[in-house]
């Protein structure tokens, strides 16, 4: 099937707005084909692109502006899964990206979230769980199964990646996105993205906000 391929229901509403656009990358159709059926079942209309390979996805995000999440194996006929996340976070930093991939390894997990994925869904999960993860992950927020979560806590932050935990010591520093961004090796665009996750999982609204918890959890001296 050849990249660029929509599937998905029509707009609707008076006002006909254009439907959320998905790029599924997974080169096994039968996959493709289960998450056709449980996009049906999003309140929200959709319109859903379908790549086989790593060159069709990027085919697909440069024709498709649209796109606001990539669903993406990490087992690809033409790509090291990882190596492919860390390059679409680089030339599209505005994409959310969550990973679909038959691995449940810890480091698997870890390190795609590490370079800013924001979402990890083992291709065991159910409908149930698989629609959730795409309503949270729709809505803007990030997504991993509770039985892989204990492997991605860092000692220091419950509930954070060890590259989230570093991206907080720097933030508890007062260094900018860019700053961090040039420090730890990666982009802005994930920088954005754990900096989010730690406000998130600090309750917090603001960097400032941040800071101060995380003073108070001992996490970083006070000061």
């Amino acid at each position: 099937m050849a990249a660029g391929r929509v599937f998905g229901h029509p707009p609707i509403g008076p006002k006909r707005r254009q439907p959320v656009k998905i790029l599924s990358c997974d080169d096994h159709s039968l996959f493709r084909e289960g998450l056709r059926q449980v996009l049906q079942d999003l309140p929200e209309t959709y319109a859903l692109v379908e790549a086989r390979t790593a060159a069709e996805a990027r085919e697909a995000l440069a024709a498709e502006p649209e796109i606001g999440l990539v669903l993406l194996d990490l087992d690809l006929p033409d790509a090291r899964g990882l190596e492919f996340l860390s390059e679409l976070r680089a030339k599209f930093p505005l994409v959310g990206i969550a990973i679909v991939s038959a691995s449940e390894r810890p480091a698997d997990v870890r390190t795609s979230l590490d370079q800013g994925a924001v979402g990890y869904l083992p291709k065991s999960s159910d409908r149930a769980l698989l629609l959730r993860a795409l309503q949270v992950v729709l809505a803007g927020g990030a997504f991993v199964p509770p039985h892989l979560l204990e492997a991605t806590r860092s000692e220091g932050l419950p509930g954070l990646t060890q590259r989230q935990g570093d991206v907080a010591g720097l933030l508890a520093k007062g260094l900018t996105n860019k700053e961090i961004a040039a420090v730890l090796g990666i982009g802005t665009g994930t920088v954005k993205t754990h900096v989010a996750a730690i406000l998130r999982e600090l309750g917090a609204s603001n960097r400032t906000e941040a800071v101060v918890e995380l003073m108070e959890r001992g996490v970083v001296p006070p000061g």
